[in-house]
């Protein structure tokens, strides 16, 4: 493969033919006698690539971005598959009854009594004071 940073190729990069020697031996003379095609068959001889063609994008990108992207849509299936088969219902403490009670346990250890519930509750009346702004949340 041929490299910008490398130009000129150790080893010629087509086997010479007979065509190819006659054509060797014109390009020694005069190259305002050769033509056009000729001049494009002696640099095809030695390079197999023009600098152009080098420096072309080669679309790898495509392939990446929907490498990428198909991971993403497997692990988001697999998400799914685990929130539907494997974690379909809510723990117990999410529930009313179990929140109601965990408040209740903090409301009787008086946890955080400063800014937490037990700061907006009112133990003597054992009902919520009036006034507070916030009620711990």
């Amino acid at each position: 493969m041929d490299r910008t940073c490398f130009p000129f190729p150790a080893i010629r990069y087509k086997e010479y033919t007979n065509e190819l020697i006659a054509l060797r031996e014109k390009e020694r003379g005069d190259w305002r006698k050769l033509s056009c095609e000729e001049k494009k068959t002696l640099y095809r001889t030695s390079f197999r690539q023009t600098f152009a063609e080098m420096e072309a994008p080669t679309g790898k990108w495509k392939t990446h971005l929907g490498r990428f992207l198909l991971n993403i849509s497997l692990a988001l299936w697999l998400f799914m598959g685990y929130l539907y088969f494997i974690e379909r219902e809510f723990p117990e403490s999410l529930c009313e009854r179990k929140r109601r009670a965990v408040l209740r346990r903090q409301l009787l250890l008086r946890d955080n009594p400063i800014t937490g519930y037990p700061a907006a509750w009112d133990y003597e009346a054992d009902d919520w004071k009036k006034n507070v702004k916030n009620k711990g949340s």
